[in-house]
C-alpha cells in the first residue's frame, strides 16, 4: 500500500479489510471507464454517490449501469427531497473527492443505501479513494463493512 495515493491508504487505514487495489493512471472516473479498465461489466461497478436528503448527506451505492431515482432515495431515507451533493459537500461528508468516493471509510458517519440491483454481481468493484484506484469486494464484505440499508433506488 505504500506506493498508493494518500486517499487510498487513508481509506484502508480506517477499515478492517485487506483489499487488492488496482491503480489505473488514466483514471476510472466513470463506471464505463472503470469497467473497461478492469475488464468487467458496467453492472459490476459500484457508483458511490453522495446526495443530500433534506439536510442530511447520505451515500447511495448503485450499479454502474443504472441511474439513481432521487424521489425513491428521498422516500427510503425518510425525507421530502434529495439532491446530488456538490463537490465540496462530497469531500466534507466523506473526506474523498467525487469520482473516487468509496462505499465506506468516510470522514463522518453517514447512512449508506445500497440498491438491490448490486446483487447481480459478486464480487463488485468500488472506488478506492481516488478516481484512479479501485478494488474488488464481495457482497458479504460490502454488507459487513458498509452496513448499508438495502433498498430499491434505481
Amino acid at each position: 500500500m505504500a506506493d498508493l495515493p494518500d486517499a487510498t491508504r487513508r481509506l484502508f487505514g480506517r477499515v478492517d479489510f485487506e483489499a487488492r487495489v488496482e491503480e489505473f493512471p488514466e483514471g476510472t472516473k466513470t463506471a464505463e471507464d472503470a469497467a473497461r479498465a478492469i475488464g468487467c461489466t458496467v453492472s459490476a461497478i459500484i457508483k458511490s454517490l453522495v446526495f443530500v436528503v433534506d439536510d442530511e448527506p447520505v451515500v447511495a451505492l448503485i450499479p454502474g449501469d443504472l441511474r439513481l431515482d432521487t424521489k425513491k432515495l428521498a422516500r427510503v431515507a425518510g425525507g421530502a427531497s434529495a439532491r446530488r451533493a456538490g463537490l465540496d459537500e462530497v469531500r466534507g461528508a466523506t473526506g474523498f473527492a467525487a469520482g473516487g468516493t468509496p462505499p465506506f471509510g468516510h470522514e463522518r458517519d453517514l447512512r449508506v443505501f445500497a440498491d438491490h440491483a448490486l446483487r447481480r454481481n459478486d464480487p463488485v468493484w468500488a472506488a478506492a479513494g481516488t478516481p484512479s484506484t479501485v478494488f474488488p469486494i464481495s457482497l458479504e464484505d460490502l454488507d459487513r463493512i458498509a452496513q448499508p440499508i438495502w433498498v430499491s433506488v434505481t
